[in-house]
């Protein structure tokens, strides 16, 4: 006879050991996310891929895990025009049995370190509870907390009712080709897959909006600032860029005022919006020199409603309409579609065990979107619609900013998560896999 699965908030005693273990163990993980950190793996340039992949290889030996290493290929994720600047080296780490797979997505690159970093960003410090450092929460923090929860699991020899794939993808914060997208696209997902490009919060996840981003070159001819009033000779790339800055600063109220069906996060006091920024611009190089090139980069975050042809020809008109004389180029270098609505059967027993790893009690869980994007929209376009969610983001977590930190509580919390829903004793009443096989 089964024993019956232990109810809600309550885990078996073979299960408490593992959450003992992981708390007894918390500094290994911290010590893992120090090397991670330690390897420079910001977009752009996307350079320190294959690094990463050789540091993840050698941490997950002692799991048993098999790695696979799988490259995008280099026609689809260079931007026109562009340099090659490493390769997109993703890397698949799995255990093989009979038992349903369970994909563990990562994002390995993390966005360029802003100005105003106090320590060095690529050197884990700690402030009391606090683990700081680029990728510390978004999202270098989840892999070791993944890690944690695996070891324990070995160690106490706890029973898993899946075999782990972790998935450490590539090119998320931006590019033509993220790395799940290819994965996805080759067939090399499994069962179903748990995402940790979120919060630590008691969310249900409704999807999130999509992004692409427009470089914007605007060309000129490079002569001595001397000779910069002599009728044909030169260009000012700057200067014939400044009616394009205008035209997208007016189109932005426009676009901002657009929002969506997506339900908000609790508390918000508007719907969710589109957006469109200037994210970057960068030109001239010094004060003797008329610049030849000017560029703009320029971000578009698009509500799921919205059709995405529509909204970058939008942008395009605009621009080619401002400077009709400019020698202008428009060069399409991200993109990441909506996701849609990813709940689905395992949902209720993620909730439970996000519940017993961070304490959460039922009615704290609410459903929303946001403005954020996901990956994710490419892989819902291969079939795969489910996805769960979860992560170390916090609003105090300073993602995408300088001090951006995790906790070690957190990281524990997120860990014994993990462990109790790749248990196979843990509320198999909610599991879709047990009621099929029954």
């Amino acid at each position: 006879m089964v024993s019956p699965s232990p109810g809600p908030g309550q885990v078996s005693p073979t299960l408490a050991d593992g959450f003992a273990e992981i708390e007894r163990t918390a500094e290994c993980a911290i010590d893992d996310l120090a090397r991670m950190v330690a390897i420079d793996t910001t977009f752009p340039p996307g350079a320190g891929y294959e690094a990463f992949a050789g540091l993840m290889e050698t941490t997950v030996a002692a799991l048993g895990l098999d790695c696979q290493r799988v490259d995008v290929p280099e026609h689809l994720w260079r931007v026109a025009g562009g340099p090659a600047q490493g390769r997109r080296t993703n890397l698949i780490a799995r255990r093989r049995s009979d038992k349903p797979v369970l994909g563990l997505y990562f994002h390995v690159d993390t966005v360029p370190a802003a100005p105003g970093w106090i320590s060095d960003p690529f050197q884990l410090t700690r402030d009391g509870d606090r683990l700081i450092g680029l990728g510390a929460a978004d999202m270098k923090g989840t892999v070791a907390a993944v890690l944690l929860a695996l070891r324990a699991a070995d160690t106490i020899g706890l029973p898993l009712g899946y075999d782990p794939m972790l998935l450490l993808c590539t090119d998320e914060e931006g590019g033509l080709y993220p790395g799940v997208r290819y994965l996805a696209e080759q067939g090399l997902l499994e069962g179903h897959v748990l995402n940790f490009n979120g919060a630590a919060a008691p969310r249900i996840w409704a999807g999130c909006f999509g992004l692409f981003t427009l470089l914007v070159r605007v060309h000129g001819k490079t002569v001595h600032a001397s000779e910069a009033g002599t009728a044909g000779s030169s260009a000012n790339a700057i200067e014939a860029a400044l009616p394009i800055l205008n035209a997208l600063a007016a189109l932005k109220p426009t676009i901002a005022a657009r929002t969506s069906a997506l339900p908000a996060p609790p508390h918000a006091t508007h719907p969710l919006a589109a957006q469109l920024d200037i994210s970057a611009a960068h030109g001239g190089q010094c004060g003797g020199q008329i610049p030849s090139l000017f560029e703009v980069l320029v971000c578009r975050r698009y509500a799921p409603e919205e059709d995405f042809q529509a909204a970058r020809t939008e942008i395009e008109n605009a621009v080619l309409a401002a400077a009709p004389g400019a020698a202008v180029e428009l060069v399409l270098t991200g993109h990441l579609m909506p996701t849609s609505d990813p709940t689905g059967p395992h949902w209720p027993r993620w909730q439970e065990a996000l519940s017993v790893g961070f304490g959460y009690a039922p009615d704290d869980f609410a459903k929303w979107g946001a403005t954020s994007c996901s990956d994710f929209g490419w892989v819902q376009q291969t079939g795969m619609q489910e996805i769960l969610l979860t992560g170390l983001g916090r609003p105090e977590s300073h993602i995408h900013a300088p001090g951006e930190f995790t906790t070690r509580a957190d990281i524990v919390a997120l860990a014994k998560s993990v462990l109790a829903y790749l248990s196979a004793e843990f509320r198999r009443d909610l599991s879709p896999e047990t009621i099929a096989a029954r």
